[in-house]
């Protein structure tokens, strides 16, 4: 899987770059087809960062990742 680094991922934030990425537990995803990633925000989070930290805090679970393609890798 190709590897990105946290300055690559945030160039995909729904703003600078037509894709929209969020990374979870070091895997980057792509959520540019989501609803609820519209413009790149998702409530009070930001596509193109790494939300590991913020899942604790979500009415949802992991799981809700499988949903998305996993694009690459985040070093």
């Amino acid at each position: 899987m190709k590897q990105f680094t946290k300055q690559q991922l945030a160039l995909r934030n729904g703003q600078d770059k037509p894709e929209i990425w969020v990374a979870f537990q070091g895997v980057i995803y792509d959520v540019s087809e989501s609803r609820l990633w519209k413009n790149g925000k998702h409530y009070e989070h930001w596509a193109g960062q790494d939300l590991t930290e913020e899942l604790i805090d979500a009415p949802h679970t992991e799981k809700v990742f499988l949903k998305f393609k996993p694009i690459g890798l985040l070093v």
